[in-house]
């Protein structure tokens, strides 16, 4: 039992609680003994309330702290690959050399998709969001993939795991190639996992290309990066959905939809936005002055983050990415990137924004490198999915490996009370 107890005093009754401990990061007040005392708590965003028990990551906002499995964020992200994170994601370890080639070959095994997935893409108009089809393609995938949709089996949970590791690449790929009418690119498992992703996004029958190693590098680390951030939203919903007893598949579309939304997985491309709103480098004075005038609702977006009230860590490795992947596609003279550059130096220097904690985060510099990458604004959200799609199966595969509840918040009613009905011809 736990050592440390919390009392709660409510019309003269106490209630007991016990206090939780884990191994990093606040106590938690275990309140499930509420729901048999009539009372609910409070706590409009979850914004301190500890949905699960979770092994995966571990975030300290107020110190910058981010870790996978107990591996800071900054030496995944420069020592480690994608795919070796997704092997500790979903595994709890990272791989030895022999587990890791096992790992590589069976995740090779599964990159292609069902021809007939193909018809889907034709049932979407040309100009649809790319987030829209993935929505629909990924949910779609359990009426291909129905063999392995045995949650309780733990063979299966890792064959849909691989499955969707694999996939995404090339259905993200496929969004992009539809939106601009050129014919989609089988994946090459020669390639690695990011330099495949290009070559399926820019690569075309006509010629054979290689793509360039720094920006195979940069999208590497992008996709670690973002492949998890604890229970945020989109986490949150996967879980939730998994709870129903929903396939993988319907799950991570569901993570996906949530995603989408501009609060959440849009930012770098609102970023990128703001960017062409502000249009010219002599136009950042009116902005700056905007974004500190507290009666002007226009925000610097890419600037602060809701959970590091410190440095984003992501910041830190990305800032240095970015910077190397304009100088290898000899972007720093443009327009675009000139505005990104000043306002990165002014956001690290004013003491409007220094004090405020106010610094650039990783949707800032991940936005103005897929640019510069090639990637058009619209595919930013896509590819963050692609990253996160190994945290989303993480999460959802850890919950299904051990007892949990259907998740069901309660509120706290405000309408009107029991009335009786009234016929229409009756009503004033």
């Amino acid at each position: 039992m736990p050592d440390k107890k919390a009392k709660l005093t409510v019309e003269g009754h106490d209630l007991e609680f016990n206090v939780l401990s884990g191994t990093l990061g606040p106590d938690v007040i275990d309140v499930n003994p509420l729901a048999k005392s009539n009372y609910f708590t409070f706590d409009p965003g979850f914004l301190s309330t500890a949905s699960c028990e979770s092994k995966i990551t571990f975030i300290d906002g107020d110190k910058g702290i981010l870790l996978y499995r107990g591996y800071p964020i900054d030496q995944l992200a420069t020592d480690s690959s994608f795919l070796e994170v997704c092997y500790l994601l979903l595994n709890g370890e990272l791989p030895n050399s022999e587990q890791f080639a096992k790992f590589c070959k069976d995740v090779n095994r599964h990159t292609l998709v069902h021809e007939q997935i193909r018809n889907f893409f034709n049932g979407f108009r040309r100009d649809a969001h790319p987030m829209a089809i993935m929505v629909g393609v990924v949910g779609a995938l359990s009426a291909f993939y129905h063999d392995t949709l045995d949650i309780t089996n733990p063979e299966h949970r890792n064959i849909s795991a691989l499955r969707l590791i694999a996939k995404m690449p090339t259905i993200a790929a496929m969004c992009y190639k539809y939106s601009i009418g050129q014919p989609f690119m089988p994946p090459q498992n020669r390639m690695s996992y990011a330099e495949n992703f290009l070559h399926m996004m820019f690569g075309t029958p006509c010629e054979e290309t290689t793509p360039n190693p720094v920006l195979v590098k940069a999208l590497d680390r992008i996709f670690i990066l973002h492949a998890d951030h604890e229970q945020n939203a989109s986490t949150s919903t996967v879980r939730m959905a998994g709870s129903t007893g929903a396939n993988p598949f319907a799950c991570i579309s569901a993570g996906i939809g949530a995603l989408w939304g501009p609060a959440h997985g849009g930012a770098n491309e609102a970023a990128l936005n703001m960017l062409h709103e502000i249009g010219d480098v002599s136009q950042i004075g009116k902005f700056i002055a905007r974004a500190k005038d507290p009666n002007d609702n226009f925000r610097l977006m890419g600037f602060g983050h809701r959970v590091y009230k410190n440095y984003d860590p992501r910041a830190k490795v990305m800032r240095e990415t970015c910077h190397e992947v304009l100088d290898a596609v000899g972007a720093h003279d443009n327009p675009l990137f000139k505005i990104a550059l000043q306002l990165e130096k002014i956001a690290l220097e004013d003491e409007y924004f220094v004090q405020r904690k106010l610094y650039p985060n990783v949707d800032f510099y991940s936005g103005i490198t897929l640019s510069a990458i090639g990637i058009p604004s619209n595919m930013f959200t896509v590819i963050f999915a692609l990253a996160r799609t190994i945290g989303w199966i993480a999460h959802w595969n850890e919950m299904m490996s051990q007892p949990y509840k259907l998740s069901r918040p309660r509120q706290l009613y405000t309408g009107p009370t029991e009335r009786d009905y009234i016929g229409i011809k009756k009503r004033k």
